[in-house]
């Protein structure tokens, strides 16, 4: 993976060039793992002129989902703890005789960034911008592999859930059960907090699990994702209790399923990311349910849940191939409750088979 992270921060260096500034100071734990290969806590990564140099408050320790660092890049520590690596790092590049540093200003805080120009002031500091999230957008095989692995986990984890009886037992239960399931399967951890729905909570985007307990008949939906090496997925399904379907229940489910189904066939590359939610969004409102939908139809993942694109209204880009992201429409009646259906899917040319769908768990309603 060496040269994998020597060409990302290459194309990074490109960029800063361009744009002025000879070195960069990395700060969000994303974009430094994804260039390093690790993010230890509060680290900060030195992209210099002839050596990347990744700045730690203390030793990396090699902790699940924390990376490894890769060997190219060198790891200095901080000679006293309680300092800051961005102000050190920043110190550094000066005594480097750099006169120039990109910092990511949509990451750094106001104080910290005036204690950069404060033990730097000679130092012009330039705003980087989103310019690593932008080139983590279009993910290589060995990311997609991971995605994959963490997909099947969060399978897993939820097809054995099904499996158990859930009547009676609380949304809270439920949703550390499946936690520890994807743990158990060799996840790194859940890629963000479980959500589990039951009755008059179904349908509501990242709903947090209450103590209330399942029924007979309640709609129960879940959304979890499992981290693996780094690497978040989502799934997201809704299920009948118990009995039979009631009529509305199945007109519900049916509607959201035909505005995934739409979501999912229009990822093609070039699509225009406006029209992915267009093509979700539609289906419901045209049944009466446009108002209360979510503001996003789904989005980018990767190293976080939560990336570029994103599935607006208003979204501006166009859909590259090997992009990995969620189509996730719902539906939430007040008082009755709701569906939700998510899956991750990488998109694909038509010629390699259209989007490939990472998550497999079945969208039948089923009723368990």
């Amino acid at each position: 993976m060496s040269e994998v992270y020597a060409a990302r921060r290459a194309r990074l260096r490109e960029r800063c060039q361009a744009g002025g500034s000879a070195t960069a100071l990395v700060t969000r734990p994303a974009n430094i793992r994804y260039l390093a290969g690790a993010a230890p806590e509060g680290a900060v990564l030195l992209l210099g002129r002839g050596e990347d140099i990744l700045v730690c408050g203390a030793p990396p320790r090699g902790e699940i989902g924390e990376g490894r660092p890769d060997e190219a890049v060198r790891v200095q520590v901080l000679p006293s703890p309680g300092g800051d690596p961005a102000v050190a790092a920043a110190d550094l590049a000066t005594e480097l005789g750099v006169d120039s540093l990109a910092v990511e200003e949509h990451h750094l805080t106001v104080g910290r960034h005036r204690a950069i120009r404060s033990v730097a002031p000679r130092l012009r500091l330039a705003d980087l911008g989103g310019a690593v999230e932008q080139l983590r957008v279009v993910k290589d095989e060995e990311e997609i592999s991971c995605l994959r692995i963490g997909a099947e986990i969060a399978d897993q984890a939820l097809g054995e859930l099904l499996e158990s009886i859930l009547v009676g037992r609380t949304e809270r239960h439920l949703a550390l059960e499946l936690e520890r399931r994807l743990v158990d399967h060799g996840a790194d951890g859940p890629a963000f907090a479980t959500s589990v729905a039951t009755g008059p909570n179904s349908g509501r985007p990242r709903h947090v699990p209450t103590d209330r307990r399942v029924e007979e008949g309640d709609f129960l939906s879940v959304c979890l994702g499992a981290t693996y090496r780094g690497y978040r997925c989502e799934i997201g399904r809704t299920f009948v209790i118990g009995t039979s379907p009631a009529d509305w229940q199945i007109e519900l489910y049916d509607l959201v399923f035909a505005a995934q189904r739409a979501g999912r066939e229009s990822l093609v590359p070039g699509a225009a990311y406006r029209a992915v939610d267009r093509a979700a969004r539609q289906v419901l409102d045209s049944a009466g349910h446009g108002e209360g939908l979510p503001v996003l139809m789904g989005h980018g993942v990767g190293l976080e849940i939560d990336e570029d694109p994103q599935f607006a209204p208003a979204a501006m880009g166009k859909l590259d191939a090997c992009v990995p992201v969620t189509v996730e429409p719902g539906v939430h009646l007040p008082g009755r409750g709701g569906v939700r259906i998510d899956d991750t899917l990488v998109v694909r040319p038509e010629a390699d088979g259209g989007p490939e769908l990472l998550t497999i768990t079945t969208k039948e309603l089923l009723a368990l």
